[in-house]
């Protein structure tokens, strides 16, 4: 396994390091410290032939002030939070309103748009930050990291780890875009997903769950045993609209069952396995063509697809949904494994 570190940009005088992991296969994984944002992950096609499959900019300026969350870490909590009110215990904390006078993603810079520190391991890379109490209004001095290791199996595995000093929540996901098709050929719209989940969250028409676990079966969500895209994006179903055309829902997952993303004419493959007992699948519908990716490309309204691996969202307002509070000193633990292949 070889690990390189370079000058990725500059930031307040500041360099901003990045790394780039790679197996003995060919296999290589790209990251930065602004944002712990994966910037490339070579994989081959079925012909051997290692193409780029995620989302990217060549510049640091790109993901300061473009790029929506490209392969960044978001959070604290990842997803929507109703009228930026969280409750944690017997209070009230008024967080972040940064989307239509609700909290996304962690608020304004959140987890992501900062330059965390770094260390080299063996086999990939740690990154640390400390996020102090009252920032974006959540309560609780937080200290975080998240370690991103690459296998000579091609996989690449994400740990995150959070603890406090108050009581608070924690939620955290990575928001890399995936086209298999290598060099971004063609757009997500024939990749293949497979999906264990028999029911999705409904949303409102502020993308935030109303509440309701809905079935997936016999509708456009249903994904167990694997659905083109394109079949949910141009059904014109009530919930695709409410999206902005295209999936942007939380799917509850059957624990321990693997998800499937497939590209046909590469063959590229990528199995996700997460202890998390949900993912949110979006599929770039309000993507900006203002973004030239690393390829010299602009992006466009579904070139990609996000697995966004986590708890519900707004699950503080919902009480059947999973509990995101972490308490005083105990430890915030998260993982999924993304394993590529091709066949």
């Amino acid at each position: 396994m070889k690990v390189e570190k370079s000058v990725f940009g500059h930031l307040n005088n500041r360099p901003v390091y990045r790394y780039t992991m790679q197996n003995s296969s060919g296999m290589e994984v790209t990251c930065i410290e602004y944002g712990c944002a994966i910037t490339r992950i070579l994989v081959p096609d079925r012909n051997g032939a290692l193409e780029n499959v995620v989302l990217g900019c060549s510049q640091l300026e790109d993901y300061i002030s473009k790029v929506p969350y490209f392969g960044a870490i978001v959070g604290r909590v990842g997803g929507r939070i109703r009228n930026g009110e969280l409750p944690v215990g017997d209070e009230t904390f008024s967080i972040t309103k940064n989307q239509e006078g609700n909290h996304l993603h962690g608020g304004e810079k959140g987890l992501t748009h900062r330059v965390w520190s770094s260390s080299q391991t063996e086999s990939g890379v740690e990154f640390y930050c400390e996020s102090p109490d009252g920032e974006e209004g959540f309560p609780g001095n937080l200290k975080l990291k998240v370690c991103y290791e690459l296998t000579e199996e091609n996989e690449l595995i994400l740990t995150y780890y959070g603890e406090s000093d108050r009581d608070t929540v924690l939620n955290m996901t990575n928001h890399t875009y995936f086209n298999l098709s290598g060099s971004l050929k063609d757009s997500v719209l024939s990749h293949q997903l497979t999906l264990p989940s028999a029911h999705f969250l409904e949303l409102n028409d502020h993308s935030l769950p109303t509440g309701r676990a809905l079935e997936t079966e016999g509708t456009v969500f249903d994904f167990r045993n694997g659905r083109v895209l394109a079949d949910g994006i141009h059904s014109g179903h009530e919930q695709i609209c409410l999206a902005g055309g295209g999936y942007d829902h939380p799917f509850l997952l059957d624990e321990g069952k693997e998800m499937v993303l497939y590209e046909k004419n590469s063959g590229r493959l990528l199995r996700a396995v997460t202890d998390q007992p949900a993912v949110i699948v979006y599929t770039s519908n309000s993507m900006g063509n203002d973004i030239v990716l690393q390829e010299g490309k602009r992006a466009e309204k579904h070139m990609a697809v996000c697995l966004e691996t986590q708890m519900p969202p707004d699950a503080v307002h919902h009480e059947t949904f999973p509990s995101i509070v972490l308490i005083s000193g105990e430890e915030y633990r998260a993982q999924t494994k993304w394993a590529f292949s091709a066949e």
